[in-house]
């Protein structure tokens, strides 16, 4: 039965580290690879592109839609991973085994900079449909490609388009610690998983840059900036009663491109008391310092701040 009602009026008051108001779970998406393509054996080529859908003939490869994959492997990874080093946040990398597979250095990188991998399925897509065997074999097919690439089994699960009935209490019998296919709340809760209690760690749709991918989505880095921002604001505000949990989500070929870091990246750049960066594994900042925290600023304060801060950095190394 859908339990509608959550925890109500009477949240847990949950003790965040440093005693932070806010904990930000920072999810970087890794598909690029593992998407449906001719190329790998499927019967056509992924039908999502920065356009939408893209018309081509359906029975031969699509070049252009692969590329687009292609740049977040090929480049988004690597200036994802150099953020995250030089404002020493650490980051879930919800990955899927194929992708990884077919960048071994990538999910090497991830683990040596102190990352957590969650599994995202073998292939990016939906396990809704399939038998509980098809859903474990699923399952174990993407544990072992991480864990045979990056050396690192991996404890959480999320998976493209949503769970079947079966799928917790599988995880539970497989050795998972949580999954985070759930939209239903901001703090991590419970359900029933066959005789026992499974973690669920709530993803976000709303602080999440799929939303400025394809038509009529929002367009610019400060757009996802100021949704970051006020969607902050409201918890912290929040969070002085009852400490919350914020999820940003951004994939390699839609936040790697080089307008959106920059979101990520002012967000990041200042202390804000009352939050803490970390994933559901409890890790600190691969730094081993302090987590990052953001400024508590108005949004056209932080913006100004944040791109005269990018400005003076140009000019300092361009020397004009």
């Amino acid at each position: 039965m859908r339990d509608l009602i959550g925890y109500g009026e009477n949240p847990p008051v949950v003790t965040w580290p440093n005693g932070a108001k806010v904990a930000i779970s920072m999810v970087i998406n890794y598909e690029e690879g593992a998407e449906s393509s001719i190329e790998a054996g499927d019967e056509s080529d992924e039908d999502v592109t920065i356009f939408g859908g893209w018309s081509s003939d359906p029975g031969r490869r699509s070049l252009m839609k692969e590329s687009f994959f292609e740049y977040g492997s090929r480049v988004g990874i690597w200036r994802f991973l150099a953020l995250l080093r030089d404002y020493n946040v650490p980051a879930t990398f919800m990955a899927c085994g194929v992708a990884l597979e077919r960048n071994p250095e990538a999910a090497q990188a991830i683990v040596r900079d102190g990352h957590e991998i969650c599994a995202h399925g073998y292939k990016w897509r939906g396990t809704v449909g399939m038998t509980p065997a098809e859903e474990l074999a699923e399952i174990r097919a993407c544990v072992a490609a991480i864990e045979g690439v990056s050396g690192v089994r991996p404890v959480g699960w999320y998976v493209r388009e949503g769970i079947t009935e079966n799928t917790r209490a599988i995880l539970k019998d497989e050795g998972f610690l949580y999954d985070s296919n759930s939209y239903a709340d901001d703090l991590p809760y419970f359900v029933s998983a066959g005789e026992s209690r499974h973690l669920v760690v709530p993803y976000s749709g709303d602080t999440n840059d799929a939303r400025f991918w394809g038509p009529g989505s929002l367009g610019t880095a400060d757009d996802f900036f100021n949704v970051l921002k006020d969607s902050l604001d409201c918890l912290l505000i929040e969070g002085e009663t009852v400490p919350r949990m914020m999820s940003v989500g951004v994939h390699l070929r839609i936040g790697g491109g080089p307008a959106w870091p920059w979101a990520s990246g002012a967000s990041w750049s200042m202390p804000v008391p009352g939050t803490t960066f970390g994933s559901p594994l409890g890790r600190k900042s691969p730094g081993g310092g302090s987590p990052t925290r953001l400024p508590p600023v108005s949004s056209n304060q932080r913006t100004k701040a944040a791109r005269d801060d990018v400005d003076a950095g140009r000019t300092d190394s361009n020397g004009h």
